[in-house]
C-alpha cells in the first residue's frame, strides 16, 4: 500500500477529473482559479459526508440542534465578530515575477517547524529575509513588505452601491449559530450544555489558494459549537478535540496520518484552539479548529445588537453569559483528505506488471455502494430487477459494458465496496457473486437475503 507522502497529488485531482468526482469551475471558459465543480461521485461522497456528520453530531448527541442560516447576515454581525476591522491575510510580492504569496504559507512551506502561526508581521518577514527565502515561482528573493488584505467578499444590497448598503457573503458559518443561540435555546427549552450545528457555505477573498480544494474561495464547514457554563468550558474543550479525533478515524483516516497542533498564537478572543492534521501528499494540512472561545462572542453580539443574551440558570436563577467551545470541520478538505487517504495502487500481477487503482473508501461514505454486473447483456433484464430492489435502499451502480475484468477495475478505481455479478446460473439458483473491493474476495448469496447482506456493512 503507498504511504500517503508517496501518493501524487496530480494523479489524484487526474482520477477526480475523469472518473466524475470533482471538475474545475467554469470549466469550458477556462476555469476561474480554484473554483471547483463536484460531480456526480464527488456531490454523493460530500453528501454521504455531511450524513455522518449530522448522524455523529447531531442525531446521537442530545441536546444538539441543527440550523440553516443564511449566507447573507446584518452587516452589524461582522463589526461585532471583528472580522470588518482584522479579517485579513498577511500578503507580499515578488518584485521579479509580480506573483503574491502569503508570507506565513512561504515560512511554513520553507520550514514546518517554523509555526508561523505565531509570529507577528514583523517577525514573519524577518524570517523571510534571514533565511533568504525564494520565491517558489522564480526562484528569487526579492519580496516587498508584507501587508494585510481583508478576506471577506463585499457586495451591495439595493440598487446604488454606497457605504450604506454594504453586506458581505460570510467568511464563515459560526456567526449564524451565535445569532440563533437565544432562538434556538428559547424554541427547543434548552439547558446548558447544548450545541448548535450547521453546514454551509462560506467565502474568504483567497488571494494564494492552492493544492487543489484544500484552499479555495468558496468552500463548506460543519459547524458545532456548545455552549456552557464558565467552569465546566475546559473539559469540554479537550473532550471534542478527542470527538473530533474519533470521528475521522470512524471515517476511515488512520490514527497515525492524523495530529493535533495546538496554536502557539491564541486569537483574542481565545482561551485555548488546537487543530486537528491530516497527513496530505502535499504535508500536514488542517481539517478541524477547537477552540475555547469563551464568552467572547455572545458579549459582543449583546453589546452591538441591545439584545439580552444572558442565560437564565433554572435551578439557581443566576443569569450569565456562556461561554463556548467551538469544533469546526472543513467539508472539502475532509473529502480530500479521505480520497488521499483512500487511493492507492496495488500490483495484482507483478509478472503481468498488472496494477489497479483502487480508492478504499469507507461503505458509509463511498458514492456507490454496490453495483450489479450483469456477465451477459442477455442477462440484462433480469439484473435491472436486481439493480431496483437494492437502489431503494441505497445508492446503486449498474454497469454492462465491457469484460467483467475491466467492471471491476472500474468499481474499485471509483470506491465502491462490492460488485455483484448475475450470471447464468443465477436464473436457476437465484443466487449473485458478491466480489469485496479490499480482498477481492468473491461469495455467493440469495438474491432474496441481499438488504440483509449489506444493512450493516454500509452504516455509520
Amino acid at each position: 500500500m503507498l504511504k500517503n507522502e508517496e501518493k501524487s497529488m496530480e494523479k489524484i485531482v487526474n482520477l477526480c477529473k475523469n472518473r466524475g468526482f470533482i471538475f474545475a469551475g467554469s470549466d469550458i471558459y477556462g476555469g476561474l482559479a480554484n473554483t471547483w465543480d463536484y460531480g456526480p461521485l464527488g456531490s454523493r461522497l460530500k453528501n454521504n459526508v455531511k450524513d455522518t456528520w449530522r448522524k455523529r453530531f447531531i442525531q446521537e448527541r442530545k441536546s444538539s440542534y441543527e440550523v440553516d442560516a443564511d449566507i447573507l447576515m446584518h452587516p452589524r454581525v461582522w463589526e461585532a465578530s471583528g472580522h470588518v476591522a482584522s479579517f485579513s491575510d498577511p500578503l507580499l510580492d515578488c518584485k521579479e515575477c509580480k506573483m503574491r504569496f502569503r508570507a506565513d504559507n512561504l515560512i511554513d512551506e520553507f520550514n514546518p517547524d517554523a509555526h508561523a502561526d505565531g509570529m507577528t508581521k514583523e517577525e514573519m518577514f524577518d524570517y523571510i529575509k534571514a533565511n533568504s527565502i525564494p520565491c517558489p515561482h522564480c526562484g528569487k528573493h526579492n519580496f516587498t513588505d508584507i501587508r494585510e488584505f481583508n478576506l471577506m467578499f463585499q457586495t451591495f444590497r439595493g440598487v446604488t452601491n454606497d457605504s450604506k448598503n454594504v453586506i458581505y457573503l460570510r467568511p464563515e458559518n459560526a456567526q449564524g449559530e451565535y445569532v440563533n443561540y437565544l432562538n434556538v435555546q428559547r424554541t427547543m427549552r434548552a439547558k446548558l450544555p447544548f450545541s448548535i450545528g450547521q453546514i454551509g457555505k462560506a467565502f474568504r477573498n483567497e488571494i494564494t489558494p492552492g493544492n487543489f480544494t484544500f484552499r479555495t474561495i468558496e468552500f463548506e464547514q460543519m459547524e458545532f459549537q456548545t455552549f456552557c457554563r464558565e467552569g465546566t468550558d475546559t473539559e469540554l474543550y479537550e473532550y471534542f478535540k478527542e470527538y473530533g479525533k474519533k470521528y475521522f478515524e470512524d471515517l476511515g483516516i488512520p490514527a497515525e496520518h492524523l495530529r493535533f497542533h495546538d496554536h502557539e498564537k491564541l486569537a483574542h478572543y481565545a482561551k485555548a484552539a488546537c487543530d486537528i492534521e491530516f497527513l496530505f501528499p502535499f504535508g500536514w494540512g488542517e481539517i478541524n479548529g477547537t477552540h475555547n472561545r469563551t464568552d467572547f462572542d455572545l458579549k459582543r453580539h449583546q453589546e452591538y445588537s441591545g439584545k439580552n443574551l444572558e442565560y437564565l440558570d433554572p435551578e439557581t436563577n443566576e443569569k450569565f453569559i456562556p461561554y463556548i467551545i467551538e469544533s469546526t470541520y472543513g467539508l472539502d478538505r475532509t473529502v480530500l483528505a479521505l480520497l488521499c487517504e483512500a487511493y492507492d495502487e496495488e500490483v495484482v500481477d507483478a509478472e503481468k506488471n498488472d496494477t489497479r487503482v483502487v480508492l478504499h473508501l469507507s461503505p458509509a461514505v463511498a458514492p456507490f455502494k454496490a453495483a450489479v454486473l450483469p456477465l451477459s447483456k442477455k442477462l440484462g433484464e433480469e439484473a435491472i430487477k436486481v439493480y431496483e430492489k437494492l437502489s431503494a435502499k441505497f445508492m446503486v451502480d449498474y454497469d454492462e459494458t465491457g469484460s467483467i475484468g475491466k467492471r471491476y477495475r472500474r468499481e474499485d478505481e471509483i470506491g465502491t465496496p462490492w460488485c455483484i455479478t448475475f450470471d447464468f446460473d443465477s436464473l436457476e439458483d437465484n443466487c449473485v457473486t458478491i466480489r469485496e473491493r479490499d480482498s477481492m474476495e468473491q461469495v455467493r448469496v440469495s438474491i432474496d437475503s441481499l438488504e440483509e447482506y449489506f444493512a450493516d456493512k454500509i452504516n455509520f
